[in-house]
């Protein structure tokens, strides 16, 4: 029922900011939280942020909380995450996801849809 893309990774060096995007399809999206977690090699897929359906609440892993902000468009079916004083352990691929379970928001099982990814690097 729905297609996620995700965009705006790249290498950067520390302290900079980028902005993650990621393209929703479907009529539907505006009904569902979404999330945002990120695989570094050698290591489980990890939560990064997420987003209630209308964008009213917001929750982020403490790894990232004050440096990471996640809002959403529901207009344009689209999730963002923008990232700021990033950090060298950051580097991972970025993935949107679509929550489509009632429970935690931080368990990978509770999304169904995800993004094909989005390479962040950051460099020291």
């Amino acid at each position: 029922q729905v297609q996620l893309v995700e965009s705006g990774g790249g290498l950067v060096q520390a302290g900079d900011s980028l902005r993650l995007s990621c393209a929703a399809s479907g009529r539907t999206f505006s009904s569902y939280a979404m999330g945002w977690f990120r695989q570094a090699p050698g290591k489980e897929r990890e939560f990064v942020a997420a987003i209630s359906s209308s964008g009213g609440r917001t929750y982020y892993a403490d790894s990232v909380k004050g440096r990471f902000t996640i809002s959403r468009d529901n207009a344009k079916n689209t999730v963002y995450l923008q990232m700021n004083s990033l950090k060298p352990e950051d580097t991972a691929v970025y993935y949107c996801a679509v929550k489509t379970r009632a429970g935690r928001s931080d368990f990978l099982t509770q999304y169904d849809y995800w993004g094909q990814g989005t390479q962040v690097t950051v460099s020291s």
